[in-house]
């Protein structure tokens, strides 16, 4: 690579720390501002009230966690990919926007449909949630959508903006109730669905700068500032064209990674509450909460990581793109070092003083979720370095598998606690994920094949380029 791209890789790989760093406090604070949202919404509501708000809000982010984050995904790996190699991002764009589309239409079709079970069982017959959350929803696919383009196109800072005042805007419904500017249920409610549309208002000053210029310095002459043309792409370009089909699949592949990380937080849960009370689910619920709390702030280590190895693998940079890999992993495992000697020295009190004295945490089982926490951050990192590489159906593979067995572990009773069973089958699965996508992270990448048109300028240059080596 000519000196000017490798130092820029370089300061690339540097400057990956500060932004996932000042991201995470982005994503800290966004957290803090929604526990408040809840905090106030407690004191303002009866507890029945409460508890729909809390069931709606909870539908909603699993839903919106599965279905509307793989194309944040796509358009986050994909456009870092045509920025690095000066390809105009419109068809890109275009593309996403059409799969995004269509899972919204797909999922108020089937929403529709199912009215009456969701409503009536998950609402308590509440239409004006039941609404409400299909509202929410639907704003958050137009908001994960400019998630993945800010973050694709390396705008992390109106990323976190759009975030916080998400966050922001969520609150100050219930702060408008306590106000008494608003009253009631359906006020503070509202606010799960305005959230997302009114974050929207930010994005447009990404485009105070141009996307069109060239991240490694000189773009292709004639790309249009907006590097959202739909001309064809210049030399260099990657290899494979990027299709609905295409598209498609990644992000298929991509629903079938978030479905099975939903199936690790929370199906856990959900098997206890069935094979023995709601009593013992909440208590799982809460051990878990060590594992669960510290995936949100790492979705933030995520969202700059993808675009910023996809960057360095279109590069070639393999040097940089194992060594981001590397800082990221040593940083996981220092963290879940601490929190795994925190539980170990204070682990039942520290619960205590979070949930209350209702339970009695057993600090064997604190200890075991702590380490199966760091083993399922690393399957996570290595999980991005396998999207980066385009190796989304191999690591499809690998979660799904690794959900099922969790899965199975927890209907076979094979151990009597239901707690036990739960976090040692949390620890299994996060260690046999993390012990297949090391593996997968580990193999050569296969050639992609390069598609030429017949007598087109890239084959010409090809065949230059074969002249000149046998030369």
């Amino acid at each position: 690579m000519p000196r000017l791209g490798r130092v820029q890789a370089t300061d690339q790989t540097r400057s990956y720390g500060r932004r996932a760093s000042l991201l995470s406090i982005g994503v800290g604070i966004t957290g803090l501002i929604t526990y408040l949202y809840f905090a106030i919404a407690s004191h303002e509501l009866s507890r029945d009230q409460y508890g729909q708000v809390a069931v709606l809000w909870s539908a909603v982010f699993i839903v919106v966690s599965v279905l509307q984050r793989p194309v944040e995904q796509l358009l986050s790996r994909t456009i870092s990919e045509n920025l690095a190699h000066d390809v105009p991002i419109g068809r890109t764009v275009r593309v996403a926007a059409t799969i995004q589309l269509g899972v919204a239409v797909g999922f108020d079709i089937v929403v529709l449909l199912l009215r009456t079970p969701i409503q009536d069982h998950l609402l308590d017959g509440n239409s004006t949630l039941y609404w409400i959350g299909v509202a929410a929803i639907t704003a958050y696919g137009a908001s994960f959508f400019a998630r993945g383009f800010l973050a694709g196109s390396n705008r992390l800072t109106i990323y976190a903006l759009q975030i916080m005042s998400e966050s922001v805007a969520r609150t100050a419904f219930p702060f408008a109730v306590a106000l008494g500017i608003a009253s009631g249920q359906t006020a503070i409610a509202l606010g799960i669905a305005a959230a997302p549309t009114l974050s929207l208002l930010v994005v447009p000053f990404a485009f105070l700068r141009r996307f069109g210029r060239a991240p490694a310095g000189g773009g292709a002459e004639g790309t249009p500032a907006d590097g959202l043309s739909s001309e064809s792409p210049p030399a260099g370009a990657p290899a494979a064209e990027f299709t609905l089909a295409s598209g498609g699949r990644f992000a298929a592949g991509v629903f079938l990674i978030l479905l099975s990380e939903q199936t690790f937080l929370n199906a856990g849960v959900l098997l206890t509450n069935a094979t023995a009370d709601a009593a013992a689910a909440g208590f799982v619920f809460n051990i878990l909460m060590i594992a669960r709390a510290p995936l949100q702030l790492f979705q933030a280590v995520q969202t700059s990581l993808l675009p910023h190895l996809t960057t360095l693998g279109s590069r070639g940079e393999e040097k940089d793109f194992r060594a981001s890999i590397l800082v990221t992993l040593v940083a996981i495992a220092g963290f879940a070092a601490l929190v795994t000697l925190a539980m170990l020295i204070a682990g039942p009190r520290i619960m205590q003083i979070a949930f209350g004295k209702q339970h009695s945490y057993g600090r064997a089982d604190l200890v075991v979720v702590a380490i199966g926490m760091g083993l399922y951050l690393s399957a996570a990192t290595l999980n991005q370095a396998a999207l980066a590489r385009g190796q989304v159906r191999r690591a499809s593979f690998c979660w799904v598998g690794c959900a099922i067995a969790f899965l199975i572990w927890n209907v076979v009773p094979i151990v009597d606690s239901e707690v036990t069973r739960v976090v040692m089958g949390y620890l299994g699965a996060a260690a046999l994920l993390c012990s297949l996508l090391y593996w997968l992270y580990r193999q050569p990448l296969e050639p992609r094949e390069v598609r030429v048109e017949p007598g087109s300028a890239e084959e010409m240059e090809l065949q230059l380029a074969s002249a000149d080596e046998a030369g």
